[in-house]
């Protein structure tokens, strides 16, 4: 396990609080890579990673399932993320070259990229249908948008901080993210406590940036608090396509689609949207597949 791409699950007030936290620097740089993503679509991805990496966390079936999506009209236009409960996260932005002024602040401008919108939390758990939940966007930095859908769609209170850091050469320098959740009946002391910690935070780079791990984010947050650390889990950015996966896609469209890509005599390129690998079938593989019908 990498020190930068790990998430850490842990309790505290006697299992009043729950709190996950994470380090994603090496992931998230991963997402640019194979994205090409500009320093604030890179933000912006990044944050909705780190949520996924969290959130997948959370889930408690083998094959669970969650997708984190942001349909907005800003000009990133959109983000889609997607995780398991194994730490395996990917996604994507609309426009990966998005490129917006810098806010008031002087910082990467994360909510006037995304815009408008709505947040959509799906979460595949092998039932008939899967759960979805979704809110419209309240300032698109994504921490606060989640921070709303917690509350107001799965009626727990919550607190999510999310930060990218950007080096001057437009790589990943830091990011990770911390999510903790009110259980029923926490006691209002509990809850003061909590609030005047989170009032008083640094933004998570800067706890990242001081040196601070996942667990030292926890203690900060939860300062005043026994914080106890139940399990540490690796996360990454790993994309499950491969060629086969795509040559069944291919042969799902139909036998009369394939024999019209096959008269025209040209390679058919497709790629996958949250990896940006190439997949090229060329007249002959395409006359293959079609065998397979």
């Amino acid at each position: 396990m990498t020190e930068q791409d790990y998430v850490v699950r842990g309790t505290t007030a006697g299992g009043q609080i729950r709190a996950f936290a994470a380090a994603t620097k090496d992931l998230t740089e991963a997402a640019r890579r194979a994205h090409n993503t500009s320093p604030v679509a890179t933000a912006a991805l990044g944050r909705m990673l780190t949520a996924g990496a969290m959130m997948g966390a959370m889930m408690k079936g083998e094959k669970d399932l969650l997708t984190l999506q942001i349909q907005s009209q800003g000009p990133l236009q959109g983000i889609t993320v997607t995780a398991d409960s194994h730490g395996n996260v990917k996604g994507y932005v609309g426009n990966p070259a998005v490129c917006i002024a810098a806010n008031e602040k002087g910082k990467l401008d994360v909510a006037g990229a995304v815009g408008d919108g709505i947040l959509r939390v799906i979460k595949d758990m092998g039932l008939k249908e899967p759960y979805l939940g979704q809110t419209e966007i309240q300032t698109g930095e994504i921490a606060e948008d989640l921070t709303y859908y917690f509350a107001s769609s799965e009626q727990v209170p919550s607190s999510v901080g999310l930060g990218v850091l950007m080096n001057k050469d437009n790589t990943v320098r830091q990011s990770g993210g911390f999510i903790i959740q009110l259980m029923p009946d926490t006691q209002e002391e509990v809850i003061e406590r909590l609030e005047k910690n989170i009032g008083g935070l640094k933004s998570v780079t800067d706890m990242l940036e001081s040196g601070l791990t996942p667990t030292g984010m926890l203690e900060t947050v939860l300062e005043g608090f026994q914080v106890e650390i139940l399990k540490s889990s690796s996360c990454r950015f790993f994309c499950n396509c491969d060629r086969e996966r795509v040559e069944k896609a291919l042969i799902s469209i139909g036998k009369k689609e394939l024999e019209e890509m096959i008269q025209e005599g040209k390679d058919v390129e497709l790629n996958c949207h949250f990896c940006s690998s190439h997949y090229i079938f060329t007249p002959e593989d395409l006359r293959q597949l079609l065998k397979r019908v």
